[in-house]
């Protein structure tokens, strides 16, 4: 049996590959320090560690105990508006942390590092983008995630330690953080309609996105390690069809069966239009059927009507606080709600 560290196992995308590599089989550990996730979104069956990426010895005590074949590093702070102003805390987290994992995989003679580093990575770069395009990330998280994948090659060229990275894009499903203030735009809106507010948008709503269902990744990014093709490789993951913030602002509401409310609020600096080619990924995994956009928001709203509606307190460990959204900035100063796509 292999055993498999999944980090950020509480939280969302982690919670649904933890699942899926109990089901192959896998001795699965969960290792979350739950500042995102929640206890009780890790899979049944699997052994959890509360503690956080950025603690090197604890990684090195939990390689030395377990052994780990497999590492799949799920834990992040995916917020690439908010990483302009959190700088240090950015790097810290999403650079730092993956470092940490990263040596101890090479000591330990790990099988596959499996990372999941993020679309931003792009920029603003021509649509759609393929992974032969040269990144050019426009925020720190962005950069925080290629700086890993640059660190995984490098790895695997002086150490030999093979990796998949996967390039996931506006993911939302089952277990995301509703209450999160600053990411998950679908998660936002449900939120505040299940407290009676207005949708907010950022500008005027036309910028888009193909917006991913975490059952058109998980299972992929879970058995990418028995595919050896895959070894090496970055690949791009997630939905085709892109849609307009204002257009998932009317289909979320459907699934509410509400009339869309919308508040739009001053834009911020973001990338306007964002979708990705799928080649790669459909040559290596086959070609599945994707979850239709108003298919999987169903699916989340009848979940988001179960948990309810969600609070989290305002990010309070800001670094920089020039030039933020002035609905982040007069929230931050008031300690009162904010949001953010």
């Amino acid at each position: 049996m292999y055993t498999s560290l999944v980090t950020g196992g509480a939280g969302f995308i982690g919670s649904h590959v933890a699942r899926h590599c109990r089901d192959m089989g896998q001795r699965v550990v969960v290792l979350d320090d739950l500042s995102g996730g929640f206890k009780d979104h890790v899979p049944s069956g699997v052994d959890f560690v509360e503690g956080s990426v950025t603690d090197h010895k604890l990684i090195n005590q939990l390689f030395e105990v377990y052994d780990f074949d497999y590492v799949y590093h799920l834990a992040a702070y995916a917020a690439e508006g908010l990483s302009h102003f959190i700088r240090r805390f950015n790097y810290t987290n999403n650079l730092i942390g993956s470092v940490n994992l990263i040596n101890a995989a090479i000591s330990h003679e790990c099988k596959c590092f499996v990372f999941a580093s993020s679309i931003a990575v792009y920029g603003a770069n021509r649509l759609p983008m393929e992974e032969r395009m040269i990144p050019r990330p426009e925020d720190p998280y962005g950069v925080s995630k290629y700086a890993v994948e640059l660190d995984l090659k490098a790895a695997h060229e002086m150490f030999g330690l093979n990796y998949v990275v996967f390039r996931p894009h506006n993911v939302y499903g089952e277990n995301q953080n509703i209450g999160d203030r600053y990411r998950n735009v679908i998660g936002i809106f449900m939120n505040q309609i299940m407290q009676g507010q207005p949708m907010t948008i950022f500008g005027d709503g036309s910028q888009t996105r193909a917006f991913s269902h975490i059952d058109d990744l998980a299972p992929h990014i879970a058995r990418s390690v028995n595919v050896r093709s895959a070894y090496n490789e970055v690949i791009n993951i997630g939905a085709d069809r892109p849609y307009s913030v204002k257009q998932l602002a009317e289909v979320v509401a459907c699934a509410f069966d509400v009339q869309p409310e919308i508040k739009f609020l001053p834009p911020r600096n973001e990338v306007q239009h964002v979708y990705a080619s799928h080649e790669k990924a459909r040559r290596l995994f086959g070609d599945g059927e994707c979850v239709e956009l108003q298919d999987g928001i169903m699916r989340m709203a009848k979940w988001a009507r179960r948990v309810g509606a969600r609070q989290s307190g305002s990010f309070e460990n800001i670094e920089v606080r020039k030039n933020m959204p002035p609905s982040w900035n007069s929230a931050l100063s008031t300690r009162a709600g904010l949001v953010a796509h």
